[in-house]
């Protein structure tokens, strides 16, 4: 296994549309693994391929406290959501932002698992959020797209400043995010 290096914002990697897994073969299975411990080392509970610059359909999840309960989506399809939740997210791809998006509070999801099984599995609560904001950055999307324009336009121009300032960290191979995000 190796820690991937995770793409920041605005880099525009992050608006490349994933294109669907034709086969889960020993390359997915290692990309899951790497994305698995990219996740846990940057301390986040969700990561999406595209954000370790694959653009594939791939994404993993773990909200468990004890970090001992991932789950992989392949091609993952929302069959169905139900009601509105809205939930202070942050993002392994926007370092140090948090804020309120509303989401649908649950959702039916078919997808396949890490070793091309098909998984149909229902998801609610920090589970359901986590599966649609990995789900989005597979579309291109980030949650800062769901903010007020002038949101958007001040925290580009607040991570364009940073990046100029800060050495080229975008494949130094280790995030250096340490609170909780999706």
């Amino acid at each position: 296994m190796a820690q991937l290096p995770i793409l920041h914002y605005p880099d525009p990697r992050l608006r490349i549309r994933a294109k669907p897994v034709a086969e889960v073969d020993a390359r997915i299975r290692t990309l899951v693994a790497d994305m698995l411990e990219t996740m846990y080392e940057s301390s986040g509970i969700g990561l999406a391929a595209t954000q370790v610059n694959v653009h594939e359909r791939v994404l993993v999840v773990d909200i468990s406290e004890e970090r001992n309960r991932p789950l992989c989506l392949i091609n993952p399809r929302i069959l169905h959501s139900e009601g509105e939740v809205s939930y202070e997210e942050g993002c392994l791809s926007v370092p140090d932002v948090f804020e309120a998006v509303s989401r649908a509070e649950s959702i039916r999801v078919a997808a396949l698992g890490e070793k091309g099984e098909s998984i149909e599995m229902d998801a609610e609560g920090l589970l359901a959020i986590c599966i649609q904001h990995e789900m989005d950055h597979l579309e291109g999307k980030l949650f800062v797209d769901y903010l007020s324009a002038l949101k958007r336009t001040r925290l580009k121009t607040k991570f364009r400043k940073k990046a100029r300032r800060a050495p080229d960290t975008r494949d130094a191979g280790r995030s250096r995010i340490s609170a909780p995000v999706i």
